[in-house]
This record gives structure tokens, sequence and C-alpha cells, in this order.
């Protein structure tokens, strides 16, 4: 088994938290869309709202970013974080979990993260998520709020960092185990 997890959910939903632990747990790579798509904008002296929009008109930018999940998957031995991780690892995940939690509590996330007002971030991810469904739906022809990809599904608005950490890690070490067997 070359162990690849895949994390995925929506903005503000603890993907790069949560992976961050699981990679470290496991002593598996970390590959983060969300990080590579960050840095890709504030290379180009952008806000994430700004480069949707370049997105939107370059395909490019999304399918960088795809096909190293899609290739970091396939070399296993990786958590990977993102929208789209389940979809791009494919058969190359052992486990598909995504990760969920109600727009109020993404959105003070989000805002904390970024140190950025509410009203901003909530204005910049509701662009941000509808630009990003749009252009999935073009590119692969992936419905994000289709949930039957997944293995286990976590709300991650009703637990602790620490708690959601403990229950993701305890779902992949069980599932590990099993798998040994």
């Amino acid at each position: 088994m070359k162990r690849v997890i895949t994390i995925g959910g929506l903005h503000g939903t603890g993907k790069s938290s949560v992976a961050n632990a699981v990679a470290k747990h496991f002593n598996l790579r970390r590959v983060s869309a969300g990080d590579a798509f960050r840095k890709l904008a504030k290379e180009r002296g952008m806000t994430l709202e700004e480069f949707c929009r370049v997105a939107e008109g370059d395909g490019e930018i999304d399918r960088l970013i795809d096909d190293t999940q899609r290739i970091e998957a396939e070399k296993g031995n990786a958590v990977i974080d993102g929208q789209l991780a389940a979809w791009m690892a494919r058969e190359h995940a052992d486990l598909k979990i995504l990760l969920t939690a109600p727009l109020e509590v993404r959105i003070k996330r989000i805002a904390a993260r970024d140190n950025s007002d509410f009203e901003y971030a909530r204005r910049e991810t509701i662009v941000r998520e509808g630009s990003e469904k749009a252009r999935y739906e073009e590119y692969y022809k992936v419905d994000v709020s289709d949930l039957s990809i997944y293995d286990l599904i976590l709300n991650t608005g009703i637990y602790t960092l620490e708690d959601v950490n403990k229950i993701i890690i305890t779902a992949v070490e069980t599932f590990f185990a099993r798998e040994a067997k």
C-alpha cells in the first residue's frame, strides 16, 4: 500500500490543519492545492479574489495544481489536501476524507487565518467557491457537491481542531490496520 490519504472540503473546513497533523503523525509528505494557489496569487501580487478571476480565463492554472496532485498521488506516501484531491488522486488514494463546516464557521476561520475583515472574507470566499465550482464542472465534469466519492465525511464545525485531528488520525489508523491484515 502506497498510503495516500486525500482530505477535501470547502475553504475554511480545516483541510490544511488536519492534513498537517495527519502527515506528521504518519510520516507522510503533504501536498496542498490551497497553498499552491495562494502562492501563485502572491507571486502575481493579487488577492485570492483577483487571482480567481484570472484562473477563470486561464485553465492552465487549475490544471497545473490538479496535475501536481495526481502526480503526487501516484508517487504515494502522501496526504493530499484540496477541493479536488479525491478526484485527482482517484484509484491512488487509499482513504478519501471530506471535511465540512457551516458557512459562518468557515468564514470566521478564514478571516482569522488571513487577518482580514469578516465581510471581506465572506465576499472573497463566496466568489472564489462559485468560480471554482464552475471551473471544476467545465474542466473535469466534477460536481463538488457530489459526496459519493468520499469514504469519511466529518463536520469540523462541531469539534475543536484537536478533536478533529484525533478523530481523523484514529480513522486512518483503523483503516491502515485493517488493510494490513
